[in-house]
């Protein structure tokens, strides 16, 4: 090594501007060691004009120099010295490298592909039908950096199964280990790249987006890729074309204009870029002299760094640019590495001790590996210092000396193993590998890739080149700093890329053409809603669930019967306790005055038992409210009816036997008016109630009613209600009843009033029209009302009528009794007087004369 002042000196001249002095960095590029390693690095790039003209099978001159190039062979450099300075890796053994240029394109980089696979000491490739003993140049191959070349070189080393280790390329199809099964790579797959590029789409609620990729391999499987995972997303390609590379023809070239000028036409704002650097440079170059509206730029890894896109003039104009750039560690001691060797390349001294000392085999094939690497300066490559894909390198390295140390059996004393190391048989302990680098832990999974994180980076313009700040991370799952954002528009507020606007609360999508992102916003009706954000048809809420007008969730239905608590019920029980007050006020005052003339001729003891009948009818309404219960359907109408029909038997008793006594001949009256009375009286109610049991007992046993919940009757409850299997059966229920007071109302309405006695017929007329009003009303009440209040209405009818008996018949007897005991007498209610006779003898003359 040189001193300190030597070394301060030599740095002093290369960075003299005026210092051109050749340098010696070519002659670097191969060290020998125990294992060598061969490198496929951009150190140049060829002209166009050299493949346009290529006639013969002869190599093109790579005239331009790439300074990333060369800081990764650098960095390649430097992590075999500094395994080799290590004793816990590969003590006792020194590790090679042999660095090629690959003039960024395949024809270029088969050359030195070629030599690493020939035979040790000689650079030939011997034809054998087993290569298991095969010793080639080298041990493994670290890179090419583009996919475009590892398709290329990935297919022959996997032949010979020799390793090969990537820092670059990213394409999803080296993963498939049937065609590539000797293939690793320090970078992700283009997947996991693409797959947070949709979800930035995601994120910012873009789902109307333009995706271009560069028409090579590259391009279209990262433009297949990233259909099949928007189509996943809900993301629409509204344009999708393929940028041609320089070199291709002017028709390929108009196609990708007329895409370009139809995302200039439409509403799309962010267009997808997943194209190499030349395709790229291409494309904007393009753009900016057709003056393309400013759009969101989501970029690939691949030009997202490019001094050649970014160094475009007018670039600024473009619009905003986004993506996505793997994280590594920091090579703290790179930069300061690269400006030691580029010191010592610059010392004649030093470059005097190389000398043939590392001159190879393959010199006067190849001839100098890299002429344009002895004609630069640090300012030529200060840029790309930091170079994310510096650490890619670094880490490939130490994962083929993991692997090695791994095979060789090595530790702390040394590596036991004896016999050379066959690239197969590192092949074996590189599958699966776990390796350390820049103080990070690594491993390759069984596809051969590793698994990093992204940065999310934005271009932010500074002068005339534009510098990535990070605004996000991707690990798996996306997270955005959108306030470090800086977006192209006037007002820096987020662009819109969407087809249609987005749907409201309530809203599903109708889609119109053939994008699912073009589409009219639909209102979910009552009793369904919307259940996700992007769902183009209403879902339906369950049976025992509700929902208005443009819901987004359903709500459950609460039961709804007639309660206590309703205003209609405690109504109608203030009027029950009236009824039922009035009821038991008759019938006290009938059982006080059981003997008295009033009473007797009111029927006596059956008067006493219609009161009670009509007290149990008006208890009978306290089956109606509340919660229905198939017990409470079952008895609602037998106890409501039974008892109203021992009272109308009695009051049809009452009369008949004043049709009887008024109407027949006095001979005839005499003897069925006993009939009407006692014994018989009591036989007749019994018959009556038996008929109206049996009505009961067969409606009850043919069609029972039954406890339902309706769902549909109401909007937002769930009616249960007792249903009525046969509404013909129920008029049968009330057949009885009605024909007892069909026979009151006829036997009483002709009858004439006899002059000094108490018309008994008046009062039952009046309340057979009564009874008959009520029902009447009832029918199309109960018809035409809502489900939920037709218990109420049967309350009403019920109490209306047995209000309406009482009224007109028990009532004004009360009044009698109370306010006129003076009438309470036979003559007046019974008919024992002189008059009486003479009334009827005169009736009976009146007929006969009448007959005659």
């Amino acid at each position: 090594m040189l001193g300190p002042a030597v070394l301060g000196l030599s740095l002093w001249a290369l960075l003299q501007p005026g210092a051109g002095a050749p340098l010696c960095l070519s002659q670097q590029l191969r060290m020998k060691g125990d294992y060598m390693l061969g490198g496929l690095f951009p150190l140049g790039e060829a002209e166009e004009a050299g493949f346009r003209s290529r006639t013969r099978p002869s190599s093109p001159v790579c005239t331009r120099f790439s300074s990333n190039g060369l800081l990764w062979a650098l960095a390649m450099k430097m992590a075999v010295e500094e395994i080799n300075n290590k004793s816990d890796l590969l003590p006792g053994l020194r590790l090679g490298y042999d660095l090629f240029d690959t003039c960024s394109e395949p024809v270029v980089a088969m050359k030195p592909s070629l030599m690493f696979l020939a035979k040790a000491g000689s650079r030939d490739i011997a034809a054998y039908c087993n290569y298991t003993q095969y010793q080639p140049r080298v041990l493994a191959v670290i890179g090419p950096h583009s996919s475009e070349l590892a398709m290329v070189t990935g297919k022959f080393f996997s032949f010979f199964l020799m390793p090969q280790v990537s820092y670059g390329a990213s394409m999803e199809l080296l993963s498939a280990r049937e065609t590539f099964p000797s293939f690793f790579r320090t970078v992700p797959s283009d997947r996991v790249q693409l797959t947070a590029a949709a979800e930035l789409l995601q994120e910012f609620g873009w789902n109307w987006v333009a995706a271009l990729g560069s028409d090579d391999e590259y391009g279209r499987q990262g433009l297949s890729i990233f259909s099949a995972l928007a189509a996943a997303r809900g993301i629409c390609i509204a344009h999708e074309g393929l940028v041609p590379l320089p070199r291709a023809d002017d028709s390929r070239l108009g196609k990708v204009q007329d895409v370009l000028h139809q995302v200039n036409q439409s509403s799309v704002q962010v267009v997808l870029l997943f194209a190499s650097v030349h395709a790229a440079h291409a494309l904007f170059n393009y753009s900016i002299s057709s003056r393309l509206s400013p759009k969101v730029w989501v970029a690939s890894e691949a030009w997202l760094t490019s001094d050649l896109v970014m160094g475009l003039p007018g670039m600024a104009q473009m619009g905003t640019v986004l993506g996505f750039l793997q994280r590594g560690a920091q090579l703290h001691e790179f930069p300061q590495y690269v400006k030691t060797h580029l010191a010592l390349a610059a010392d004649p001294a030093f470059c005097s001790t190389l000398g043939e000392r590392e001159q190879g085999l393959e010199e006067d094939v190849v001839g100098q590996r890299c002429p344009q690497c002895d004609c630069i300066t640090l300012q030529n490559v200060s840029a790309g210092l930091n170079h994310h894909q510096t650490f890619s390198v670094y880490t490939a390295v130490y994962s083929v000396a993991q692997a090695l140390h791994n095979t060789l059996q090595c530790n702390a004393s040394g590596c036991p193993a004896q016999d050379p190391v066959k690239p197969w048989q590192l092949l074996e302990n590189m599958y699966n590998l776990t390796f350390h680098a820049g103080g990070l832990t690594l491993r390759y999974d069984s596809s051969g890739n590793v698994d990093m994180e992204y940065d999310l980076k934005l271009w932010v313009w500074q002068g005339s080149v534009p510098r990535l700040h990070d605004v996000g991370r991707f690990n798996g799952s996306l997270r955005t700093e959108r306030l470090k954002i800086r977006w192209h528009t006037s007002d820096n507020q987020k662009p819109v890329s969407r087809c249609s606007r987005q749907c409201q609360e309530g809203q599903v999508r109708r889609v119109k053409g053939f994008h699912s992102c073009c589409y009219d916003c639909v209102d979910c009706e009552a009793g369904s809603y919307r259940q996700n954000p992007d769902d183009v048809t209403c879902t339906s809420c369950g049976q025992d669930e509700w929902s208005p007008e443009r819901s987004t969730r359903c709500f459950h239905r609460r039961s709804r019967f007639l309660a206590w608590g309703e205003p209609a019920v405690l109504l109608l029980l203030l009027l029950l306790s009236l009824a039922l007050g009035l009821v038991l006020a008759a019938l006290g005052l009938f059982v006080h005055h059981r003997d008295s003339p009033l009473v007797q001729a009111s029927g006596g003891p059956l008067a006493c038992f219609g009161l009670v009948c009509l007290g149990l009818v008006c208890l009978s309404v306290l089956l109606f409210p509340g919660q229905p219960s198939p017990a409470q359907c079952l008895a609602q109408q037998p106890l409501s009816h039974l008892p109203l029909t021992g009272c109308l038997s009695t009051l049809f008793l009452q009369a008949a036997e004043i049709f009887v006594e008024s109407e027949l001949p006095l001979s005839w009256a005499d003897r069925l008016s006993g009939c009407l009375r006692g014994p018989w009286a009591w036989l007749v109610v019994l018959l009556a109630m038996l008929v109206e049991v049996a009505l009961c007992t067969w409606y009850l046993v043919a069609f029972p009613p039954e406890v339902v919940t309706d769902w549909h009757m109401l909007p937002t409850e769930a009616l249960v209600h007792c249903r009525t299997r046969s509404w013909v059966s129920f008029g049968l229920a009330h057949a009885t009843n009605a024909t007892l007071a069909f026979l009151c109302f006829l036997g009483t309405f002709l009858v004439r009033s006899q002059p000094g006695r108490y018309n008994r017929a008046r009062g039952l007329t009046f309340a057979m029209l009564a009874y008959f009003i009520t029902w009447v009303s009832f029918v199309p009440l109960l018809a035409n009302v809502q489900v939920v209040l037709r218990p109420a209405v049967q309350m009403g009818a019920l109490l209306l009528c047995v209000l309406g008996i009482l009224a007109a018949f028990h009532l004004p007897r009360c009044y009698l009794l109370i306010r006129q005991p003076g009438l309470n007498t036979p003559e007046f209610f019974l008919g024992g007087g002189p008059g009486d006779a003479q009334g009827r003898n005169d009736g009976d003359t009146g007929n006969q004369g009448k007959h005659e």
